[in-house]
């Protein structure tokens, strides 16, 4: 059930009066929110319910059996961590992990001349699997570090599953959302105007650049990287930059949209990451979620900073190579972690400031124009099917000078269209339009954001001709 499909339209339109009606009741509330959200994620395949009704049970026991023995027997309470992680882990390694390395055992053992006798399963990927089980980790970490509280079971079973974050994130920690359930939701306090225009802006951003991009220069350059010309390799590249951004800060931008006309605040997960001075700032503005969820429970338990400056330079590559081969069971996405490592890494011996306050003008354009440049030579290897058509692809940058097919005015106004807001969009101007659709009453909004999606729709339809993709994000 994609967000900017019919089918959600209808099912939100019927989730939404109703969560309204029974926000003043949690009791009535939470199981009609928790059966919306199994539906929610029943619509891609409903054996998978099975597999997050398992993982809700396993690290809600967890969580109470750490609640229960932390103080008073505090290696009890690490052995029933260490369990539920290892649970988790071996899930998610299952069905994201086991195909990758099995057939890379296979290939090296063939490569070296010896009997590969190896399994070969095809193992169909739960959607959502990743971001789930991470939150179900950072959960009973919490409970142990006595950071959160252990949750009702419904309490837990809510956050785990509600549908706006469920699929593709952010990654929201229980100490975020589960507080907000200890209090009913007062409808007559919902955040209208910031809600719609997130959906809105989101919707535009998935429906109309991340779509038109893809079609007509990503998808087409990145299926045959050794026919393309130079110019359409490097508009490609920039092409998937923005693809990429905007296709996964719209799906954030509905989710956090659709939690609030929910009555829920989550975290922010982008802040103009391609405005970044240099990649560790980069990594402070892109999937913010995810930054702090490596950072909390990978980099910090790793050692973090703590160990000079050779450890140090470990936890990093170690962080980002894991971060990497998280957003996907293959090669190019290990390079694609690698190189971030190796960035961050090379800024941390330099002595980079992260904060572009700290820099002068002149260093704060020049740190922005070599991040995003950096970047979106990483994203080849993001995109690319393998590391081969990876260095295929960037091949073609210095040898195949001819004419362009691919590049056109349209592709290069669409790639502006999506950088500049970063750059002229401030907070401030946005609150202001968040603030103007506030004060319409309920009639003239509804009107305005039906206008919107018609708007976007018709776009949608005269620059792509063919129906809106999955999000990106959804295979992680």
């Amino acid at each position: 059930m994609l967000f900017p499909t019919i089918t959600f339209a209808a099912f939100f339109a019927v989730v939404l009066p109703l969560s309204w009606l029974l926000m003043p009741r949690p009791a009535r509330w939470k199981p009609f929110i928790l059966g919306a959200s199994y539906v929610f994620y029943g619509s891609w395949d409903w054996r998978f319910c099975g597999l997050l009704a398992a993982a809700t049970l396993v690290n809600w026991v967890a969580g109470s059996a750490i609640g229960r023995t932390r103080a008073d027997h505090p290696r009890l309470a690490k052995l029933v961590l260490a369990t539920a992680v290892v649970a988790d882990l071996t899930i998610l390694g299952w069905f994201k992990y086991f195909g990758f390395f099995a057939e890379s055992l296979h290939r090296l053992l063939g490569a070296i001349g010896l009997p590969a006798n190896v399994p070969l399963v095809e193992v169909l990927l739960p959607i959502g699997i990743s971001f789930f089980l991470f939150q179900a980790i950072s959960y009973v970490v919490d409970v142990n570090r006595g950071t959160v509280a252990p949750a009702k079971p419904i309490d837990f079973a809510v956050y785990l599953s509600f549908f706006p974050h469920l699929v593709a994130g952010p990654i929201v920690r229980a100490s975020e959302f589960i507080p907000q359930l200890a209090t009913p939701r007062d409808p007559r306090q919902v955040d209208l105007g910031r809600g719609m225009y997130l959906v809105l802006v989101g919707l535009v951003k998935k429906v109309v650049v991340a779509s038109y991009l893809g079609w007509a220069i990503v998808d087409p350059v990145y299926a045959a990287p050794g026919q393309a010309s130079a110019l359409d390799a490097l508009v490609a590249t920039y092409a998937f930059a923005v693809q990429i951004y905007a296709d996964f800060s719209g799906y954030t931008d509905i989710a956090i949209g659709v939690a609030l006309l929910l009555g829920f605040k989550f975290p922010q997960n982008f802040d103009a990451p391609y405005t970044a001075v240099s990649v560790r700032d980069f990594w402070h503005r892109w999937h913010m979620t995810l930054s702090r969820w490596l950072r909390d429970y990978l980099y910090v338990p790793l050692g973090g900073n703590r160990r000079g400056e050779l450890g140090t330079s470990v936890n990093l590559v170690i962080t980002m190579l894991l971060g990497g081969l998280w957003h996907g069971a293959a090669w190019n996405f290990v390079a694609w972690g690698g190189l971030h490592g190796a960035g961050l890494v090379f800024e941390h011996r330099r002595g980079t400031p992260a904060d572009a306050a700290a820099l002068p003008a002149a260093r704060r354009w020049l740190g922005r124009l070599v991040t995003f440049n950096f970047v979106c030579l990483a994203w080849v290897f993001f995109r690319a099917g393998s590391v081969a058509d990876a260095l295929e692809l960037l091949s073609r940058l210095f040898v195949a000078w001819r004419v362009p097919t691919l590049v056109t005015g349209t592709v290069l106004v669409v790639i502006l269209v999506g950088l500049l807001p970063q750059f002229v969009l401030t907070p401030g101007r946005v609150e202001g339009i968040q603030a103007g659709l506030a004060r319409l009453a309920p009639v003239p909004l509804a009107l305005t954001a039906a206008l919107a999606l018609v708007a976007t729709d018709a776009v949608h339809d005269v620059l792509v001709d063919l129906p809106v993709d999955p999000f990106i994000y959804f295979r992680f």
